[in-house]
């Protein structure tokens, strides 16, 4: 079971619609309209904006009335972008696609503004419009893929759409010869395919980017993450430390600087990187919930008894170990090579089919052909509690039995057992 990438900030450059994904502070709140009934009443701060107040009195509030100055509302939005006025460049978005309905670029703005105001839901709608008029809108397929790559959380789902959306622009700017939307499409390609576990791919789209544009620091960093989840440890190390003056990708260079120093048992050197990528961003890297191996044996185990019986009964003669990190030899017995980042894993064949040493056979030599393991280290910095290390344990089990019973990944994460 492996643990999905957390998202990073991606810089795009200049690009068909508008990007450079990171968030931009907002104009200062407008100022107060007419009285809304009963707003007064709402005990709030006063650094709320009115749209803030109002939702917190159950009260709807217009968009703000465009001011086009003398330009067509789309142009206006797109003004109103550039200068980081997101509530404006939204009212004025939303009038052109009042007026045009079917103009693509008008929802796709509308789409680009949401998104910037942190308005995800309707940001979705939006772009969905977009694509339901055009769905060769490059414009649109870049808004849609950087919604749903970077702008919200990682999920399956999600990565999946991002993914999509990506990859059918990269198809599409490719035939039309446009490299500079290219590079911003094969830049979410990469990041999607590695949120997605296809490591392989990230590398080769994170390698078409930096083969125009060797210094793009994105492609850098999704080519240095693609190598650590291929387990190219050297490549990946001296990618990582090549890029840790970056500083929207310090916070997670020297998370994965940790993870690569730790493997190679260098514990107080890693600790140094993991405490610099928690001071940097506490919320993506809080301290690990670190038990003894000890104490992570005893609730390992107590999961275990607490197990379902159907599945307790296949568990049965599987050996259930519990290690600080996975070997380098079960990461690479496949191919593609499992995460370092991996939380359990299962070995051998499922219960279908026979094991290579059945009642009889020498299992002295060979040891039992099935097992379980969970790992200590990849579990603890999976959560934030002690609790939601407890219900990750069981989680992680419940996974790997689904493996025991021969399901597959995608399988395991359609039942919420990713």
């Amino acid at each position: 079971m492996a643990v999905r990438a957390h998202k990073r900030v991606l810089l795009i450059g200049a690009s068909v619609a508008w990007f450079g994904c990171q968030k931009a502070q907002l104009p200062p709140a407008e100022p107060a309209l007419e009285p809304v009934e009963a707003v007064a009443q709402v005990h709030a701060p006063a650094v709320m904006s009115l749209r803030d107040v109002a939702a917190a009195a159950g009260k709807a509030v217009p968009l703000t009335v465009c001011r086009p100055n003398g330009k067509l509302p789309l142009d206006a939005a797109r003004d109103y972008f550039d200068q980081h006025d997101y509530e404006n460049a939204l009212a004025c978005a939303a009038q052109a696609s009042a007026l045009t309905p079917h103009d693509v670029l008008a929802h796709t703005e509308r789409g680009n503004a949401l998104e910037a105001l942190g308005r995800w839901e309707e940001a979705r709608l939006a772009f969905a419009r977009a694509l339901a008029v055009d769905p060769e809108s490059l414009d649109a397929l870049l808004g849609a893929a950087h919604l749903y790559g970077v702008a919200l959380p990682s999920s399956r789902e999600n990565d999946e759409l991002a993914s999509a959306y990506a990859e059918r622009g990269l198809d599409l700017s490719r035939a039309s010869n446009d490299l500079e939307v290219m590079l911003q499409f094969g830049r979410l390609s990469a990041m999607a395919f590695n949120d997605l576990g296809q490591a392989y791919d990230a590398l080769d789209r994170a390698d078409f980017v930096l083969s125009k544009e060797p210094r793009d620091a994105d492609a850098r960093y999704e080519r240095a993450l693609a190598l650590f989840e291929l387990c190219r440890m050297t490549e990946a190390k001296a990618e990582f430390s090549s890029l840790l003056k970056d500083p929207e990708k310090r916070a997670h260079v020297h998370h994965h600087l940790g993870l690569l120093l730790e493997r190679e048992n260098k514990q107080t050197q890693a600790d140094k990187h993991f405490a610099a990528a928690r001071a940097l961003s506490p919320s993506d890297f809080p301290e690990p919930v670190l038990l003894t191996a000890e104490a992570f044996r005893a609730e390992v185990n107590a999961a275990v008894a607490a197990l379902p019986t159907d599945i307790q009964h296949d568990l049965k003669g599987v050996p259930i170990a519990t290690e600080d990190l996975p070997s380098l030899a079960d990461l690479t017995a496949g191919d593609p090579p499992l995460s370092p980042t991996i939380l359990g894993l299962f070995r051998g064949p499922p219960l279908s089919e026979r094991c290579d040493t059945e009642p009889g056979d020498d299992m002295a030599s060979t040891g039992p052909c099935r097992s379980v393991v969970l790992y200590r280290r990849n579990l603890a910095r999976a959560v934030k509690t002690r609790d939601e290390l407890l219900e990750q344990i069981r989680v992680t089990l419940l996974h790997e039995a689904g493996h025991l019973r021969g399901e597959g990944d995608d399988e395991l994460a359609a039942r919420g057992l990713e």
